[in-house]
């Protein structure tokens, strides 16, 4: 093994050129060089695991494509032992970000509607498995061409032919031996109020508990962790069976590397510079499967291994010596939030600005460590952009304290919103219906504002009552911390 290899400063190039600018949540089928599976992800793909939390970018929406592609799930077939997925698996779309037919699922205004009409959250969302698992079948396809409200009213009013057709269907499904998955996502998209929303996602969860007791038809649903901590969603008998079979969606260090090498060894113009550097310092083959290159297991696993690669991108100090830290722990520990979680689409914006950055003249290696931190202010203005599209009104409390250093005291922070005025902005805003999907706990004030934004991983109470906020939020809105990567000016 050599220990100064260094990879050649082509490298940077490829990293441009195989890294996405931003990673698209649209739904959209990924490409198939591009999937790459963390071992703890291979569980929540499985048809039994019927919960599926994750963050803003952990790779909900993400897997919810895959499933739905054949080619992706004969991937997945071949790198996930012990698998119940395969192309042969039945798959449908009960909801999610990409536009479909709303023949074959409602959207969010035929929901209102749906709801408007004193409909059962549970009906509706039975109708549409249903719908989904008979549909090639005389009465789905009679159900299919009919009205939502006909079509649930139907299912409202049969309850002993809705339970034939799926018993039948079931047990079809088991003699071919298939799985039939009906997936749902972006749950958020469902409704424009708290309420609303929490009602139809209970009467979601009410259907996956029915649908444990058939042996192939398996709904799923991909869901955010602020939906799943309110306690309304599980207020039906037996809800706890549902929320014992969560599976989180999370991205330990290894696996975001392991993400990394996925890109760089498929980019399919200069990703042999990748493979071929990796087999010099570590002596070990690529296998290619589908026209994927695949990360080797040691690649994927070794903590060792993987800093040695990363390191001889970046040198092996975050600075002139080892007391500024080590590239490879200090990238993914700036870019967590306060539980520790990474975004994948932080991880891999932060590198790629980092190797747009200008090199440095008489630096040995190929991304200078300044760069790295220029790469974490580019994530964490990307993630704050990502919390504003889901949740408005975070951005109009955080401009308040734009300027702050932190680690500060709560009374600062609610302080700068009371001179503000900001939670009776707020309020009249949300009356106004200009913040959709508001403050849980807005009627309770700041404190209860300060419940929110810490439930998002946004803020941290430290034992000694202070509010600490992680770089990856805290330099895309404006705050300070002596000693850390300077804050992104706001307009």
């Amino acid at each position: 093994m050599k220990k100064d290899y260094r990879f050649p400063n082509e490298i940077r190039e490829l990293i441009i050129d195989a890294l996405p600018q931003y990673l698209s949540v649209s739904g959209e089928e990924p490409d198939i060089k591009y999937t790459f599976i963390p071992m703890g992800h291979s569980k929540a793909l499985q048809p039994d695991a019927m919960l599926v939390s994750g963050i803003r970018g952990s790779g909900k929406s993400f897997w919810w494509a895959v499933l739905q592609s054949e080619k992706h799930r004969q991937v997945l077939a071949h790198l996930l032992s012990k698998s119940n997925i395969g192309e042969d698996t039945k798959v449908s779309s009960g909801f999610g970000v990409r536009a479909t037919d709303t023949k074959d699922d409602p959207d969010k205004y035929i929901l209102n509607q749906l709801l408007k009409k004193s409909f059962d959250p549970q009906q509706i969302w039975r109708c549409v498995v249903l719908l989904q698992v008979i549909k090639d079948t005389p009465e789905g396809q009679s159900l299919y061409v009919s009205a939502w409200p006909d079509k649930v009213q139907w299912v409202v009013d049969n309850p002993q032919k809705v339970a034939e057709l799926l018993y039948n269907a079931d047990q079809g499904l088991d003699r071919a031996g298939v799985y039939h998955l009906i997936l749902f996502d972006a749950l958020d998209r469902t409704a424009d109020d708290w309420p609303t929303m929490i009602n139809i996602t209970r009467g979601l969860f009410q259907v996956l508990l029915e649908f444990r007791a058939y042996r192939r038809i398996r709904p799923k649903a991909f869901v955010r962790p602020d939906h799943i901590d309110d306690e309304r969603v599980f207020s039906f008998p037996d809800s706890s069976k549902v929320r014992s079979q969560k599976v989180e969606l999370r991205w330990p260090r290894t696996e975001l590397y392991g993400m990394l090498w996925q890109y760089l060894a498929n980019e399919p113009n200069q990703g042999e510079i990748f493979r071929e550097g990796c087999q010099k310092i570590l002596d070990q083959s690529w296998e290619k499967y589908g026209g994927v290159w695949t990360v080797p297991e040691n690649m994927r696993i070794n903590e060792e291994t993987q800093r040695e690669i990363f390191h001889s991108i970046t040198g092996p100090w975050m600075g002139k010596d080892s007391r500024r830290g080590l590239p490879y722990t200090w990238l993914p520990n700036h870019l967590g939030d306060t539980t520790e979680q990474v975004s994948p689409r932080s991880f891999l914006s932060a590198i790629r600005k980092a190797a747009e950055d200008a090199p440095r003249s008489g630096y040995k290696y190929a991304i200078y460590y300044e760069s790295i931190k220029k790469g974490v202010q580019d994530a964490s203005q990307i993630r704050v952009e990502e919390m504003q599209e889901d949740y408005l009104w975070i951005d109009k409390l955080m401009r308040k304290l734009s300027g702050l250093t932190v680690p500060c005291s709560i009374e600062e922070i609610t302080r700068r919103w009371k001179e503000s005025n900001i939670l009776k902005t707020l309020k009249s805003e949300i009356a106004d219906a200009e913040v959709k999907l508001p403050p849980k706990h807005l009627d309770e004030g700041a404190n209860g504002i300060m419940q929110d934004i810490e439930s998002l991983g946004i803020f941290k109470i430290m034992t000694d009552k202070r509010v600490n906020i992680p770089d990856v939020y805290r330099v895309g809105y404006g705050l300070g911390r002596k000693g850390g990567i300077k804050a992104v000016a706001r307009e």
